[in-house]
């Protein structure tokens, strides 16, 4: 949740300079009911979901943070809704599932083995067992993307090629005009 997550981050941002709107995904943080769930399509779902609530609160535009799941939710909308994003600040983000990601999500599915720093601010807002539930439903919904085509995140959007995909993110990220823009390589 935005809560959880970035809470340092929404209190210290410039509001003077900012509008921050920390929104959680349908069945996370404080967007319950419903209880969350993981279809093929999630992260597709999600980026509407946010489009939509953004389009509601009346934004001609909007720039997007996102880690982990956020960050996949991100590429998703700008992925959908290119005009509609400015910049997006991304991190921890997976373009595919391997098999090795999926042992380390299996690692985690048990949230009584967690740390108690790790546990205890999601237990507080969950209640441990809507957080353990969500936790094993979470680990077996990433891990059915481990079955698409090299376990590629980007097939759920028409199939385009991964290279393209990596140049549509990296023009949506370079489109504002007299930004500086830092390529970085990946593998």
């Amino acid at each position: 949740s935005g809560e959880t997550d970035f809470a340092p981050q929404l209190k210290s941002l410039n509001k003077n300079l900012f509008t921050v709107v920390a929104w959680d995904p349908r069945g996370y943080g404080h967007s319950r009911p419903p209880d969350r769930d993981f279809p093929v399509d999630f992260f597709e779902r999600d980026a509407k979901d946010a489009v939509d609530l953004m389009k509601t609160l009346k934004f001609k535009k909007i720039s997007l943070l996102g880690w982990s799941d956020g960050g996949i939710t991100a590429l998703f909308a700008a992925a959908k809704y290119p005009s509609y994003i400015n910049k997006m600040v991304i991190w921890g983000a997976n373009a595919y599932v391997t098999e090795e990601d999926e042992r380390i999500y299996q690692g985690i599915r048990d949230v009584s083995k967690w740390s108690e720093k790790a546990r205890k601010p999601l237990e507080a807002l969950y209640g441990y067992d809507y957080l353990a539930k969500t936790c094993e439903k979470w680990v077996d919904g990433i891990g059915q993307f481990k079955h698409l085509p090299d376990g590629r995140l980007h097939e759920l959007l028409n199939g385009r090629p991964y290279e393209k995909m990596l140049e549509f993110f990296l023009g949506v990220l370079h489109s504002s005009a007299n930004d500086e823009f830092t390529h970085y390589p990946y593998t």
